[in-house]
C-alpha cells in the first residue's frame, strides 16, 4: 500500500471510530448484516461469521495501489448490481490515476436497455478487446468463473484476481475474495472497497451503487434487506439522486413488444402444486425484435402467485440455451437447488442454465424440488 493510500485509509478509520462521524466528503461504513453501534471502519462488529478479514481488505488495497491498470469484469447478462458495482468502482480507481477497462463476457456485447442510464459506460470494452492476461483483474457479482462467459479464460490467465461478491454459492475462485454472503448486494461491498480507497461519494458513483442496491433488494422488499442496506441508501440519496428517475428507468419502462411476449408467457403458465412456471422462446422475442435482456422482470410477476411457494421462468437466449430464473417465498432454498443444476444464487432467488428441452429441464427441477420440500 502506498503511503498516500495508507494515510487516507488511516484517516477514514479514525473518522469511523468517532461516534456518529465520518470524514468530510467521504462515505461512511456499511456492512452486510448491519450497522451496529461501535462498528469499525469496515462496518464489521465481529470477526468471522462470513465477514471479510481485515487482512484481506489490506491485501486488496495493496494490489490496487500497486497496479497501473485494473481490468474489471462482471457476470454475463449483467443486472444492476453487477454493472453498477463495477462502474462505481471504476470511477473510484480512475480518481486514483489508474487505467481502467471493464467488460462482461456476452457474445452479443450490449448493455441492457434498462441500465443504459448508468454513467461510466465509456469504461466498457467488448470481451474481445479485454486484456488477455491481466496483471490485476476484479470480478463483480459472479459466484463462479463460469458466470463470466467469454472472459472465463482471462481469469485463468490473470496474475491476481480479486472477487467481489455476496452470493452464498460463491465457489472461491480467484486469488483474493472480498465475499460476504450477508451483504444485501455486491454494491455494499463495492462501497466498502471505494471507501477504503479514500473515494468520495459523488453523483456518478452514488447512481451506480444505488442501482445495484435497489435491484438486488427488490426495492428493499427482499428478506436479504438489512438495516445497513437502508443506511447505505440514505448516504446515496443524500448526494442528490433523483430516485424517482432511477426507478422509472429500472422498472417502469418497456417496449410494446414486451407486452406481447409477456402475454405469450402468461398463456403458457402452469400451476403445479406449489410451483408456478412458464417459458419464453427465441421465436417469441424475434417476432417483436425484443432483446433477451428485456425478459428479466417476468419472474417477478410470475412469483406473485398466491398458491405457489416457488416460481420459475425459462428464457431461451440467443444461443438456444435456457436461462432459468427461480424465486422462493422462503420455504425452499432455491439457491441450493439451483447449485445442484450447475447454477446458484441466494435462498430466495437463484438461477441456472440448461441445454435440455423445456420438458426435461422442468422434470429435473421438479424432482429436486420434491426432495427439497
Amino acid at each position: 500500500m502506498t503511503p498516500d493510500v495508507r494515510r487516507r485509509v488511516e484517516r477514514q478509520a479514525r473518522a469511523a471510530r468517532t461516534p456518529g462521524g465520518t470524514a468530510r466528503g467521504t462515505m461512511g461504513p456499511s456492512s452486510g448484516a448491519g450497522g451496529a453501534a461501535g462498528d469499525t471502519m469496515d462496518g464489521m462488529a465481529e470477526p468471522g461469521a462470513g465477514r471479510i478479514p481485515e487482512s484481506t481488505w489490506t491485501r486488496a488495497l495493496d494490489l490496487l495501489s500497486g497496479a497501473d491498470e485494473v481490468a474489471m469484469a462482471c457476470h454475463v447478462s449483467p443486472d444492476g448490481d453487477a454493472l453498477g458495482s463495477m462502474l462505481a468502482t471504476g470511477f473510484a480507481l480512475r480518481s486514483l490515476g489508474k487505467r481502467v477497462v471493464a467488460s462482461f463476457g456476452d457474445r452479443h456485447f450490449a448493455v441492457p436497455r434498462l441500465l443504459r442510464f448508468l454513467p461510466g459506460q465509456d469504461m466498457l470494452t467488448p470481451p474481445g478487446d479485454f486484456p488477455a492476461a491481466p496483471e490485476l483483474m476484479i470480478t463483480f457479482d459472479s459466484a463462479s468463473a463460469d458466470r463470466l462467459g467469454l472472459l472465463r479464460a482471462n481469469v485463468d490467465a490473470a496474475r491476481e484476481v480479486i472477487v467481489v461478491d455476496h452470493h452464498p454459492s460463491s465457489s472461491g475462485f480467484g486469488t483474493l475474495g472480498l465475499v460476504d454472503p450477508r451483504a444485501s448486494a455486491t454494491a455494499m461491498l463495492a462501497e466498502q472497497l471505494i471507501y477504503r480507497l479514500g473515494g468520495t461519494l459523488d453523483r456518478d458513483i452514488a447512481t451506480c451503487l444505488y442501482a445495484g442496491l435497489v435491484t438486488d433488494t427488490g426495492s428493499f422488499r427482499h428478506s436479504s434487506t438489512t438495516p445497513a442496506a437502508h443506511q447505505m441508501a440514505a448516504r446515496l440519496v443524500a448526494t442528490g439522486l433523483r430516485t424517482d428517475e432511477i426507478a422509472r428507468e429500472l422498472w417502469d419502462r418497456s417496449p410494446f413488444g414486451y407486452l406481447k411476449v409477456l402475454a405469450a408467457a402468461f398463456d403458457r403458465v402452469v400451476l403445479d402444486g406449489g410451483l408456478v412456471w412458464t417459458y419464453v422462446t427465441r421465436v417469441d422475442r424475434a417476432a417483436y425484435g425484443l432483446p433477451y435482456a428485456e425478459l428479466e422482470g417476468i419472474i417477478d410477476i410470475v412469483r406473485r402467485t398466491d398458491e405457489a411457494e416457488v416460481a420459475a421462468v425459462l428464457k431461451e437466449d440467443d444461443e438456444g440455451a435456457w436461462q432459468v430464473s427461480t424465486r422462493s417465498k422462503g420455504g425452499v432454498d432455491v439457491g441450493a437447488l439451483c447449485a445442484e443444476l450447475g447454477g446458484g444464487g441466494h435462498r430466495s432467488a437463484a438461477g441456472f442454465t440448461s441445454h435440455d428441452s423445456v420438458e426435461a429441464t422442468m422434470a429435473r427441477f421438479r424432482e429436486l424440488l420434491g426432495k427439497a420440500r
